[in-house]
């Protein structure tokens, strides 16, 4: 059996094979730009703001820097938690009503954070914004994409990611000089009604193309009295199989070395090794135009490569340039680019996590793998830099926590390669009624 490049095509008579944008023609470029603008405004007030304004709030409220910034954690880990029903829900209803919803509870979160008058309050408006990130950020606006752009789904994402890498660049300065005007209460409370004004009008008006969900048939497809679509049943098994929780595992093992090394240990290690802090810390800045170069980079790696192929060299990439870190002592032009390298293997998983799922189980439900394949990722993203910190402490030396990261993600590479050994070539993800089929 021999499959498309981009592995399937939809079924005759499915949901996914007529009647929509992206069933053979490029929809064109103003749903990626209104999701882009959601995007950079989302993770600039949800995400980028508050490194800005940590030292403010501590100052200002007298809690501790580990508390504050647990209170941050627990809200990206209930976001990767969130993120599994949130993705059917996007399946059912689609991107509009779950990213409007997403927006307006994200804008009262950042109101309550700006309002928390105590600690525990500021826990539990972090965990609703935590919430509202599972419905706003990437994984709804990957969904989106991979519906509406079928076979463009490629571009229409490496476009989203790269312009939505802007967030930082604008709310970092943004939100600095907020602060330097006003408290950091009034800088949240500022941030939200940017959040209200720019996003909810966005995803209300310009997430209007059709959206065939996930709903009860008319009439049942054979053999399924239950007249929901055979595909579910087949999600059920792609989330209970072997390779689905390899893969997942895989780039969980990845996303944690990553985010450990670029969060935590980078400029610290760059600093031993005769950097100053300002040339370190510019040197982190470069880590982040490395991503954009392995977003540029992974179309044309996706053009020339099987998924089984790309997912192993990307992860293996990654071991590889976490170990380098490690190894390399200088000279400095030598530690930038083993830097910029990091942000290129980073910035290229992105777009891996992205499409991996469609690629190898197909996109006719794709928002519901993605949830429940995503969450483990999240997560251990969020954990990163403390458990950064804690094994550079564990094992008594930066470079000796970088080599257990490079092993780490090396590790992750097997899960990667055994997830594609276990798995069936050309397997689809349903057998009938609203999957998507390979080409014979």
């Amino acid at each position: 059996m021999v499959t498309s490049r981009e592995g399937v095509t939809p079924a005759a008579g499915s949901s996914e094979a007529g009647g929509r944008a992206d069933s053979h023609t490029f929809p064109g470029w103003r749903i990626v730009a209104v999701l882009a603008v959601g995007q950079i405004v989302s993770w600039g007030v949800l995400y980028y703001a508050f490194p800005v304004a940590l030292v403010t709030i501590t100052a200002d409220t007298g809690w501790s820097e580990t508390a504050t910034t647990g209170a941050f954690t627990v809200g990206l880990i209930a976001s990767a938690l969130a993120g599994i029903p949130v993705g059917r829900w996007l399946d059912r209803f689609g991107p509009r009503p779950v990213m409007t919803t997403g927006s307006v509870l994200a804008a009262a979160a950042t109101v309550a954070i700006a309002l928390s008058p105590g600690l525990g309050w500021f826990f539990a408006a972090w965990l609703v914004a935590g919430i509202a990130m599972s419905a706003t950020l990437y994984q709804p606006a990957f969904a989106a994409l991979t519906r509406w752009y079928g076979p463009h789904r490629v571009r229409a994402l490496t476009a989203l990611t790269l312009v939505a890498g802007l967030a930082s660049t604008v709310f970092a300065p943004l939100t600095s000089l907020l602060l330097e005007q006003l408290s950091w209460r009034d800088t949240y409370l500022v941030l939200a009604g940017v959040l209200a004004v720019v996003t909810v009008p966005l995803h209300v008006s310009g997430l209007n193309l059709p959206w065939h969900g996930n709903r009860p048939t008319a009439h049942p497809t054979a053999g399924d009295e239950t007249g929901w679509p055979a595909s579910d049943r087949a999600v059920r098994t792609v989330l209970t199989s072997r390779p689905f929780w390899l893969l997942s595992g895989g780039l969980t093992l990845t996303a944690f070395g990553l985010y450990a090394t670029s969060v935590t240990l980078l400029i610290p290690l760059l600093t031993e090794r005769g950097m100053s802090a300002s040339l370190a810390a510019t040197t982190l800045g470069l880590l982040g135009a490395g991503q954009l170069l392995g977003r540029l980079g992974y179309a044309p790696l996706s053009a020339r490569t099987a998924p089984a192929t790309r997912a192993v060299v990307i992860v293996a990439a990654s071991a590889a340039a976490i170990g380098l870190l490690a190894a390399v002592p200088g000279p400095t032009w030598a530690l930038i680019a083993v830097a910029v390298l990091v942000g290129a293997v980073r910035g290229a998983g992105t777009l891996l996590q992205a499409t991996v799922v469609a690629e190898e189980w197909g996109p006719a439900r794709y928002a519901s793998l993605a949830g429940a394949f995503a969450a483990p990722i999240t997560a251990a993203a969020a954990l990163a830099p403390f458990g950064g910190a804690a094994l550079a402490d564990v094992v008594g030396s930066r470079t000796g926590a970088l080599t257990a990261l490079a092993c780490l993600v090396a590790l992750g590479t097997g899960l990667v390669a055994a997830a594609h050994r276990d798995r069936r070539p050309g397997e689809p993800l349903s057998a009938g009624g609203g999957g998507e089929q390979p080409v014979a």
